[in-house]
């Protein structure tokens, strides 16, 4: 098996995470942690676990030119996109971040363009649409859970703002990630996101009654930590590691399928023709936009 797909399979893991996290997220909140509060449980628990399985990787250091990169990229990624996202998850609903988060592709295609000059080819172009039309086919003709959502407009703007700065993150950790070993760079950029993120999240954290949580509270809780955090912070920088950061971002339009095939295992959905052909239509358009350029030989510079 090459780097190259182990990257792809890698970003699909990432995605296929995020997209039951829209539904187990919204699960705690806010009966039992508040957006915020979830903000803090995350950086910490990232912080310990890419601190403890650091000895893994090689020893590196961090040259001091890249320390104020480290920060931003820590601000942008590990701070501002998760505290927009999960407040706008408790504001509006799963669906409709599914939707919104599809954006993100976009959004780095032209942030890459003007950033870093990552030109946007035509079959790019071709994928890129392709894979919004099956992404707003899943959501438009899929039945919507209902859940508590005290703000819709609100949330769905902190959405567009958690896609903008992830898509950020994505552009701005290429170079780093391409210099260092995951755990080196997500150990720092995680130890980062703690003080960054203190201002804001630590009264919500406080908050927090351990006591009387319920069983499935920690699971959710657990589940977001080990997966939403963890795993698809250090599975997106190996991606970084061989794909374009546009290229590892169009991976977001999975997330709406994989959030509806969960709905239908858990016997809040169906399945139609409708949807099985918009979910066709997602993975032409990751396959389009991810596939290897014979123009484009160095597909990771």
């Amino acid at each position: 098996m090459t780097k190259r797909t182990l990257a792809i399979l890698a970003a699909l893991g990432a995605t296929t995470i995020y997209g039951l996290n829209h539904t187990i997220a919204k699960g705690v909140m806010p009966m039992y942690v508040k957006p915020f509060g979830f903000i803090m449980i995350r950086v910490l628990g990232a912080t310990a676990l890419f601190w403890g399985m650091s000895f893994l990787g090689p020893r590196e250091k961090i040259e001091k030119k890249d320390w104020g990169r480290l920060l931003i990229c820590s601000l942008f990624g590990m701070s501002i996109n998760m505290l927009a996202f999960f407040k706008g998850l408790d504001l509006s609903t799963p669906i409709n971040s599914s939707v919104l988060v599809t954006t993100t592709p976009i959004i780095v295609v032209v942030l890459s363009s003007f950033l870093i000059k990552e030109k946007i080819r035509m079959i790019k172009g071709l994928g890129i649409a392709i894979g919004l039309i099956g992404a707003l086919g899943l959501i438009v003709y899929g039945n919507e859970i209902r859940q508590d959502a005290p703000n819709i407009p609100l949330g769905n703007a902190l959405f567009l703002l958690n896609s903008l700065f992830f898509g950020l993150y994505l552009i701005l950790t290429k170079k780093l990630v391409e210099k260092y070993h995951p755990f080196t760079l997500m150990k720092w950029l995680f130890l980062f996101g703690i003080f960054l993120n203190l201002p804001i999240a630590l009264p919500e954290f406080l908050e927090i009654s351990w006591s009387t949580l319920p069983a499935h509270a920690w699971w959710k809780i657990g589940f977001v930590v080990l997966g939403t955090t963890f795993c698809t912070y250090l599975f997106n920088a190996y991606a970084l590691t061989q794909l374009k950061a546009s290229t590892v971002s169009v991976f977001v339009y999975i997330q709406p399928f994989v959030g509806i095939l969960f709905a239908v295992f858990m016997g809040k959905d169906e399945l139609s023709p409708v949807k099985i052909t918009a979910a066709c239509l997602v993975f032409l358009g990751v396959y389009l936009v991810s596939r290897k350029s014979k123009a484009d030989p160095l597909e990771a510079s």
